[in-house]
């Protein structure tokens, strides 16, 4: 693949239309320009992830400082705890549509990696369950509330886990490969939830 789109960019070159000088490939380059050719590259925000630090384990439910819940992710960044990979998969079934793929944003739906930098977990919770409005001159957006809708709310912690970990950089735009088991905890939880 590279060499076809080196053949590509050879023949545009000698063609006149693009300069040489330009050709870089996102693994060849260095710094900040990598992150913005490669997808998949972490931002990683310092005081985002230092706040989501997971000081405490209740059974695979990995907490912070304030009690609220982060994510855990190691194997060098490879393995993310059970909520990040529930909060990525609940995610992308029911959220994704209206604010991109992988917590990005969208043309009419603000980019949740970005917001929950600064929303608080009870702000999220709020926003989740009861919407949210924000209509003026220069733009109209309305979140839908999803309070009575399990789909989402059952999984309000997942998603929660997902974006944190999205806002702080500590994970990119993946797929977790790797995950800890599903916790016994939630697997109960999820059941008395969904009502089974």
């Amino acid at each position: 693949m590279k060499t076809i789109a080196l053949l590509g960019l050879v023949g545009a070159a000698v063609l006149g239309t693009v300069p040489t000088a330009t050709l870089v490939f996102a693994q060849d380059a260095k710094g900040d320009f990598a992150n913005k050719l490669d997808p998949n590259a972490k931002e990683i925000d310092e005081p985002v992830l230092k706040a989501a630090a997971a000081v405490k384990d209740e059974d695979g439910k990995y907490l912070d400082k304030d009690g609220h819940p982060t994510f855990r992710i190691t194997n060098d960044g490879k393995k993310v705890d059970w909520y990040t990979y529930g909060g990525y998969r609940r995610y992308h079934a029911e959220c994704h549509v209206c604010h991109g793929p992988d917590g990005m944003g969208s043309t009419y739906a603000p980019a949740l990696k970005d917001s929950l930098k600064r929303l608080s977990y009870e702000e999220f919770y709020g926003i989740l369950a009861g919407g949210k409005q924000d209509v003026n001159n220069t733009s109209n957006q309305v979140m839908p509330a999803f309070g009575d809708n399990k789909n989402v709310m059952c999984y309000a912690n997942d998603l929660y886990v997902y974006l944190r970990a999205r806002a702080a950089g500590a994970w990119g735009r993946a797929r977790p490969a790797e995950k800890e088991d599903k916790p016994e905890a939630y697997k109960k939880a999820e059941t008395e939830c969904l009502g089974g």
